[in-house]
């Protein structure tokens, strides 16, 4: 390769966000402090706010983010999504921090992932303007755009320290990969007998999803973060404290009558 094919191949790598580097300048390290904490402060604000608050404007059915999470067999529990994201924001502050870290080891880990960390607050910020407004196929969208950006920062910095992987990779990454099924349900309208059949097949790529990291990167952080959304599969415990569950029925735990 010529000199000028070089330089013209190395500019656009610098120009690239996404391309994974062994070293920053300290103005792309200054500007990833910025907007990784107005891109935090931003998604925070809006999932606190949407959680208590329906918006006023829209033709659609506005609701807040608990509101739209209706009855499919993949609706979330409220309270254990809840928590499990205040970890995941707690977690970030610490992805936050290695950027002012005299480890360099850190500093380029979490610069590395920064562009797809700040593209995944931008988009679960427009997913949740979308889901509260009730624009449903346009909220699918964003999830699955966020669940290729996740995955493509996944197997690009696997490699990433545990600390930082957690709360901006692996954890965001499982909870995407639940919402592509629960906003899937709720933009098809999945509450019939058909649907549910559906369900019971689909949940095992719950499984297959976390035995594949664990296999290919020896990762149960996957695995144990996919295990927050099981229990919230019909947004309630599938049978009342005491029910005598047929053998029939057992086998099948989502055709739950409403």
């Amino acid at each position: 390769m010529s000199e000028n094919g070089a330089a013209a191949q190395s500019g656009s790598h610098r120009l690239n966000p996404f391309a994974r580097r062994e070293d920053f300048s300290g103005q792309s390290i200054l500007l990833y402090k910025i907007t990784t904490l107005v891109s935090y402060i931003i998604l925070l604000v809006t999932a606190f706010y949407y959680t208590f608050n329906a918006p006023h404007d829209g033709k659609y059915a506005h609701r807040t983010i608990w509101g739209n999470n209706l009855a499919t067999p993949f609706a979330q529990n409220h309270i254990i999504t809840s928590i499990y994201w205040i970890v995941l924001f707690i977690l970030q502050l610490f992805y936050a921090y290695s950027l002012y870290s005299n480890n360099t080891v850190y500093v380029n880990a979490a610069a590395n992932i920064g562009a797809h960390y700040i593209a995944s607050n931008l988009l679960l910020f427009g997913f949740i303007h979308l889901w509260v407004r009730s624009h449903f196929w346009l909220a699918l969208l964003l999830i699955v755009i966020n669940f290729f950006n996740l995955t493509f920062a996944y197997f690009r910095h696997s490699t990433t320290p545990r600390p930082i992987h957690i709360g901006t990779v692996s954890g965001p990454l499982a909870w995407n990969f639940v919402a592509l099924y629960w906003v899937g349900a709720v933009a098809v309208g999945s509450h019939h007998l058909a649907a549910r059949i559906v369900a019971n097949i689909f949940i095992w790529g719950f499984l297959a999803y976390g035995l594949f990291f664990l296999a290919a990167f020896k990762d149960y952080t996957i695995g144990f973060a996919l295990s927050v959304g099981v229990p919230g599969l019909v947004g309630r415990d599938p049978f009342k404290r005491g029910e005598i569950v047929s053998e029939d029925r057992e086998r099948a735990p989502l055709l739950a009558d409403e």
